[in-house]
């Protein structure tokens, strides 16, 4: 399984950006992704998940009510939605699966892609 994460960049506190995460293979609408970021001297957190039909998701407190993940398995892509950025939002964003919850981390990353949130 291969993982292609896109759609980061500069924005303003306040802004949006939709991130875009494309999966090779055929498997992929069997798992569960998600979507994890890592801060300059912090280590990487969970942000979103998403189980293989969409029917279970998961968000991390910090970005409930403005993030939204959601995906097109006939697309083979993963997306999360960010809305009301805010400077602590900085980081690089992972995409990743199979999501197995909180009891282990995922087998297949994504190479990361920038979000720089400007106050």
């Amino acid at each position: 399984v291969q993982l292609q994460a896109s759609g980061g960049g500069l924005v303003q506190a306040g802004g949006s950006l939709r991130l875009s995460c494309a999966a090779s293979g055929r498997t992929f609408s069997t798992y569960a992704m998600g979507w994890f970021r890592q801060a300059p001297g912090k280590e990487r957190e969970f942000v979103a998940g998403i189980s293989a039909s969409s029917i279970n998701i998961k968000y991390a407190d910090s970005v409930k009510g403005r993030f939204t993940i959601s995906r097109d398995n006939a697309k083979k892509t993963v997306y999360l939605q960010m809305n009301s950025l805010k400077f602590e939002d900085t980081a690089v964003y992972y995409c990743a699966g199979p999501w197995y919850g909180s009891s282990r981390l995922p087998d297949y990353w994504g190479q990361g892609t920038q979000v720089t949130v400007s106050s």
